[in-house]
């Protein structure tokens, strides 16, 4: 072997060994780090990760989950249509199924009349109609007895019985919140409050959840709560991604204490007098108006002015104990 040939084999000889020692070196600093720091479990394994959540809900093997929307006349649109467009359009990767099958419930098939004017024929009759897992209420009229009844009988068996706007009054009534709190449209807290003096009205919630009963503020605020129960069944990004495609950009499903505006109550002032059941402007030229103990109180409607006309002692003391943020409502 002539010493040109030496020369290549030793240098071969000496790129093994630096590679070599190179290995052990990254070995060594391996064994280091997985000596101070904590293993995985997994939890964070994944961006898209589904959170674990203790109110989680565990949807069905197979099949749909069943949403019953009670509606009666005077039923505000927005209430019910909101949540059944977020549950509608909820979108599950590798399914061609959707989630979750929707109907409207009425005491009787008769037409109804909501706000604005549309005309509903129910779906299902309380007698007839499918056993739900969720149940949305909606601000509408008074209901019966019987009405009462079904959802008392539904809501033990549902995972959720939800309430928007003043439809916590129908929830309320049943007696399912009595001894928990809620809440309400911001316009109805005192009225809420000295009807239902066993519940704790929530004031600045968003929503508010109890086992398997839940109540959303005013209006827009079903569309969250609702969001909130599709994460509850699938998790936070399936929720997400029912927002992002129904172009919806509000974030109060995420945080139920987001409706803080709502907590204080504006101040009724003789240049920009309130309503004195629900908070809102009244134009005191044309506004109802009733006279307690020498001062003069003004409301929306008549309905208002005869709510006060029964308990204006009530009234005045809910008032005057409230809190308060001086200037209007707008």
């Amino acid at each position: 072997m002539n010493a040109r040939t030496i020369n290549k084999v030793e240098f071969v000889c000496r790129i093994a060994r630096f590679c070599f020692l190179v290995a052990l070196g990254l070995l060594a600093l391996r064994a280091i780090f997985a000596t101070t720091t904590p293993a995985d479990t997994g939890a964070k394994s994944k961006p898209n990760a589904v959170t674990a959540d203790a109110n989680s809900l565990k949807p069905p093997g197979k099949g749909q989950i069943p949403v019953a929307f009670l509606i009666s006349d005077g039923a505000v649109v927005i209430d019910f249509c909101g949540p059944w467009e977020v549950f509608q359009d909820v979108m599950i990767p590798g399914s061609e199924e959707m989630p979750f099958r929707l109907y409207t419930v009425g005491e009787t098939r008769k037409p109804i009349r909501t706000s604005g004017g549309m005309q509903i024929v129910p779906d299902y009759t309380i007698e007839d109609a499918p056993p739900p897992k969720v149940i949305v209420i909606p601000a509408q009229s008074p209901p019966s007895a019987a009405v009462l009844e079904w959802v008392r009988k539904s809501s033990k068996t549902t995972d959720v019985t939800m309430s928007v706007c003043t439809g916590a009054f129908v929830l309320a009534k049943t007696g399912l919140l009595n001894g928990k709190s809620a809440t309400t449209y911001h316009g109805a807290f005192e009225r809420f409050a000295m009807q239902f003096p066993e519940i704790q009205v929530k004031r600045g919630a968003r929503f508010v959840e109890n086992g398997n009963l839940a109540t959303a503020g005013g209006l827009s605020s079903g569309i969250d709560l609702a969001l909130r129960i599709v994460e509850r069944y699938y998790g936070r990004n399936v929720a997400k991604n029912t927002a992002y495609n129904m172009e919806y950009q509000g974030e109060g499903w995420m945080n139920p204490d987001s409706n803080k505006t709502y907590a204080t109550s504006p101040v009724s002032t003789s240049e920009h007098p309130l309503c004195t059941v629900c908070g809102m402007d009244v134009d005191p030229k044309v506004a109802p108006k009733s006279v307690f103990k020498g001062a003069t109180y003004y409301f929306c409607s008549e309905d208002d002015k005869k709510t006060f006309d029964t308990a204006p002692e009530r009234f005045v003391t809910a008032t005057a104990r409230r809190p308060a943020t001086s200037g209007s409502s707008n």
